[in-house]
């Protein structure tokens, strides 16, 4: 499928709809918000015209080119594959810790009748826990590795109100989309974006209320280490996960109010699985051969607990801001 088909609403709401307390209004904006948009919202999307604005442009732009490739693997041929399912089994741990805390924060705006668009779910992060408080989620990846794994964790976990959709996100139709979702929201995706600024106005489009970035917030100490071992270059920030700033800048620079908050998960790692990850990492800069991984998996290997295990703690920075408000009565 190469775009998202909409379902019309039902029903059309009524004139009796509209008579509702603004905590009602809240309630019911998904049924009734086509009709009393003007009375009811004020569109904040229009961007601010300053005479002077940070230059983040170039910074970003030099780790898109640093980064561009993927990383030159050679002592697995399977990696990708091996790599994919490491990743679908992680977010599982502690019961969809990284998913269930961010699920935790959206229910602060959300409620059992609001519909939402994921951008980018990968195996089911948040999708999973977050289909369980909402009444619909439309989910759009390219990746059709990640719908595969997406597909079966949310049978595993009987969620059958996400809409699985394989499509490229960046080429959606707009006018489609438009105020169709209370919220739209992505997780761990601005890396993949080559035009940010492109990226969230998309973002703001699709929704009528409110759009999220959950974005991991740095690396552990042990990949830096080894990152610097490997290479003999000290770790200048090669591989930080560090779309939410820039993000942060742009959405500031429109005249978006933000509220941002974090919270911390914790990840397990057999030893195996701790080298393709690290490997994923240092092979943007080195090839990594069987001799490299050796080495990768020397330089980890007294890092393991008693079990031989890695267990990290990971942060994590969850940034939501409204694309429409409503009005002060």
């Amino acid at each position: 499928m190469r775009g998202i088909w909409i379902r019309p609403a039902s029903h059309a709401p009524t004139i009796c709809d509209i008579w509702l307390t603004n905590a009602e209004k809240l309630c019911h904006i998904v049924n009734i918000y086509p009709l009393i948009r003007e009375e009811y919202s004020i569109m904040i999307t229009k961007k601010r015209n300053l005479k002077y604005r940070i230059n983040w442009r170039d910074a970003r732009e030099a780790i898109l080119r640093e980064r561009i490739c993927g990383p030159k693997l050679r002592f697995d041929p399977d990696i990708t594959t091996k790599a994919a399912s490491d990743f679908s089994k992680r977010i599982q741990e502690g019961e969809y810790e990284y998913g269930r805390k961010t699920a935790e924060i959206f229910s602060n705006f959300l409620n059992p009748s609001s519909e939402v668009l994921e951008i980018g779910p990968g195996p089911g992060t948040v999708t999973v826990p977050l289909s369980k408080r909402v009444k619909k989620i439309t989910a759009v990846d390219l990746s059709l590795r990640n719908i595969a794994h997406l597909e079966e964790n949310l049978r595993e976990e009987s969620c059958d109100n996400v809409e699985v959709i394989h499509t490229n996100w960046l080429r959606t139709d707009d006018e489609a989309l438009r105020d169709r979702y209370d919220l739209v929201f992505c997780s761990h995706f601005l890396w993949m974006i080559p035009d940010l600024e492109e990226h969230l106005a998309k973002m703001e489009n699709a929704s009528r209320r409110y759009c999220a970035i959950v974005q991991p917030a740095g690396r552990g100490d042990l990949v830096k280490e080894v990152y610097s071992r490997i290479t003999g270059r000290e770790y200048g920030g090669e591989f930080e996960p560090d779309g939410d700033y820039f993000a942060y800048a742009i959405l500031r620079e429109w005249g978006r109010l933000l509220d941002v908050t974090h919270f911390s998960f914790t990840n397990t790692m057999t030893l195996e699985e701790k080298v393709r990850s690290t490997a994923s990492f240092i092979g943007r800069f080195v090839e990594v051969d069987e001799g490299v991984a050796e080495r990768i998996r020397d330089l980890i290997l007294p890092h393991a607990d008693e079990d031989g295990m890695f267990v990290e703690t990971n942060n994590v920075v969850v940034m939501w801001w409204e694309v429409a408000s409503p009005t002060s009565s």
